[in-house]
């Protein structure tokens, strides 16, 4: 049996009515998720699919997910989440790429158009009521086979798929386990979809360890009213989020220690944590621990830590990211010294924790993963600092790569999308940074084919992006539309977009 699958059983025969997902009202057991999570191997075993070839799980932040995540790697298939916000489209892409052999739909969506067999949630729901749960746990995930592949930003508009083992997913659990103190005394936030590796930061952990699952689901999160009201109403204890919506959660007055004393754990990642935002978190919970970590997708969810203390505010303008993890070598690519005397470059990391490449992609699997000294190292593409003693300090992105609240973004992706479209000649999308130097917007530079450029621009302006939503994430599209007659053009023939984000960002 796959050793994830194993702890996790573990929690639940400690605890079988321990809860461990809870959604407002909604409490579902360890013993829930055990029974049906078999259901599922028996359903996907019953179908006779190739053995280790990966399944498209769609749908939102519900239990019946996390049953089909363990479902599908006990009987042996690595799972690929797809958010039930993006559109139907977005399937079609990730099929185009993975090749998966089926598709467990817990949504309405009746047709995604793909030739890929769909089991319905109706089908479903019928496996979950059976009491049809024997398995045969020979054929489950072993430790070096794909445990899930998750889905971000290709710079030619197609997505790569990043493949995570077991082993990779063991290495983070047993860290995250002992590095923030997980026990089934607990309960974890779980906010981020689960498209977005931040949601493996609570999940496995929380899971392994016999925690309670905590969900603020997206449906709650736009809602400012019902949001405030989960917020000061939560149990848990320990909250993971990306800043930027704890930053959000701030502008609830009562959000504080006074109001909200279960609160003892705040650890953040996804994007670059602020001076601003850790003041203001350890003003208001002043008796509460603040973690700082860091990772791509790649290198599964977090390679670092620190405890980021008022002292910290005291002697730094930008926060650290952290140690990184004992068991990961890393180096300085083209480093330099910086006015403080540190070396400064980009990132390339090696260890347990990384991953072996893009699914079905081995040009961006060579371009991004280089052997050196018999060890693969991965070019995070983020280029940092390194004190004396190994902290690390982020300092910005080496390519056209960013980071909006907590979403990896390629601007390459966002033309070639825009590209596609009939009414785009050319583009060149650059971010927008704020003072705290946050991607604010997304900007789009666009020059029009010729029978679009007397149309009314208000109208143009939503045509484009209501054609974007066909194919991306909301959050992939530009904030702004900027109609041009040319773009700028450096002297090796291509488009200049480090002199537009100088002229944005001016």
């Amino acid at each position: 049996m796959n050793e994830i699958i194993e702890r996790i059983t573990e929690s639940a025969v400690r605890n079988p009515q321990g809860i461990c997902y809870q959604n407002g009202s909604e409490k579902r057991t360890y013993q829930e998720l055990v029974k049906e999570s078999d259901r599922i191997a028996n359903l996907l075993q019953g179908k006779f699919l190739p053995k280790k070839s990966p399944i498209i799980i769609y749908g939102g932040q519900q239990f019946e997910m996390l049953v089909m995540f363990l479902g599908a790697i006990k009987a042996g298939h690595p799972y690929i989440p797809v958010d039930d916000a993006s559109d139907p489209a977005r399937i079609i892409q990730i099929n185009s790429v993975a090749h998966p052999v089926l598709v467990l739909n817990w949504s309405n969506v009746e047709d995604f158009n793909i030739d890929t067999p769909v089991v319905t949630k109706a089908e479903i729901k019928e496996a979950l009521d059976s009491e049809n749960n024997i398995y045969d746990s020979a054929l489950s995930i072993g430790d070096e086979d794909n445990f899930y592949i998750i889905f971000t930003s290709g710079t030619t508009g197609t997505p790569k798929g990043v493949q995570i083992n077991t082993h990779n997913l063991l290495d983070f659990v047993d860290w995250a386990s002992s590095e923030f103190d997980y026990d089934n005394n607990h309960e974890v936030m779980l906010q981020a979809p689960f498209s977005f590796d931040l949601s493996v930061f609570s999940i496995y952990p929380g899971l392994v360890s016999g925690s309670t699952l905590n969900v603020v689901d997206k449906e709650t999160a736009k809602n400012f009213g019902q949001l405030e009201n989960a917020i000061l109403n939560s149990s848990f204890d320990t909250w993971i989020s990306t800043p930027s919506f704890f930053e959000m959660c701030l502008l609830f007055r009562n959000f504080d220690h006074e109001h909200v004393q279960n609160l003892r754990k705040f650890i953040f990642c996804g994007e670059e944590l602020t001076h601003a935002t850790a003041q203001k978190l350890l003003k208001r919970f002043p008796k509460a621990k603040l973690y700082n970590t860091y990772g791509p997708t790649e290198n599964t969810v977090a390679i670092t830590s620190v405890q980021i203390t008022p002292d910290d505010l005291v002697e730094y303008d930008r926060l650290p990211i952290g140690y990184l993890k004992d068991n990961m070598q890393h180096f300085l690519d083209n480093s330099v010294k910086d006015p403080n005397g540190y070396q400064t470059g980009e990132l390339m990391v090696s260890g347990p924790d990384v991953s072996k490449g893009y699914l079905n992609n081995p040009q961006q699997t060579k371009r991004a993963f280089e052997k050196v000294n018999d060890r693969i190292y991965y070019h995070t593409g983020d280029m940092v600092s390194e004190s004396e003693d190994g902290m690390l300090f982020y300092k910005g992105r080496t390519d056209f790569q960013i980071k909006m609240h907590g979403y990896r973004i390629e601007l390459e992706e966002i033309d070639s999308l825009l590209g596609n479209l009939s009414q785009v000649k050319q583009s060149c999308t650059v971010p927008l940074y704020n003072n705290k130097k946050q991607v604010s917007k997304i900007i789009a530079h666009i020059v029009l084919e010729n029978q679009f450029k007397e149309l009314d621009q208000k109208q143009l302006n939503i045509q484009i992006k209501d054609e974007l939503k066909k194919t991306t994430m909301d959050y992939m599209i530009p904030n702004v539309l900027e109609f041009v007659e040319t773009l700028p053009i450096s002297s090796n023939g291509k488009i200049d977009r480090k002199a537009l984000m100088g002229k944005v960002n001016a």
